[in-house]
């Protein structure tokens, strides 16, 4: 393995060990009908969009929400000391891939057989806290304008 290689996954072993995330694995729903509540809570605060996937009526939202759950756990084990309340947690990225097809077949008229593909997907989830907005200080040219 080259030196470069290497380096640039130690850098990725070291961002990863800062992510809070949570991954769902071969969920048996189609990967468009999960990005549709998917895009519901993308950027959204985390109290927020646990409210919104509680009240959509979509299935897939019952799924994301015990993912973000989940992903709120997975905070809480490395941050013990620290509030959920004060640490302004928000979903930072939420990506759906496509996972395994499984297909089978249906019979279709005049003897021929149609292909069913029943699609799932994999959902990772990961939150962040923002940081707290620092004052601007108003330098002497803003004052003299003010």
């Amino acid at each position: 393995m080259g030196v470069r290689k290497h380096l640039r996954a130690e850098k990725l072993k070291e961002e990863r060990k800062l992510r809070f995330f949570a991954r769902l694995n071969n969920c048996p729903t189609s990967p468009r009908k999960m990005r549709l509540v998917a895009d519901l809570i993308r950027g959204k605060d985390v109290d927020k969009a646990l409210s919104i996937l509680r009240f959509t009526k979509k299935e897939a939202a019952q799924r994301l929400e015990k993912l973000l759950l989940s992903a709120i756990a997975n905070w809480q084990s490395k941050n013990e000391g620290v509030r959920i309340e004060e640490s302004n947690l928000y979903v930072k990225e939420i990506y759906v891939d496509s996972a395994r097809m499984l297909k089978r077949i249906r019979p279709a008229p005049q003897g021929r057989a149609h292909r069913i593909r029943k699609r799932s997907n994999h959902v990772t989830l990961v939150i962040d806290s923002k940081k707290p907005v620092e004052q601007t200080e108003i330098t002497e040219k803003e004052d003299k304008n003010i």
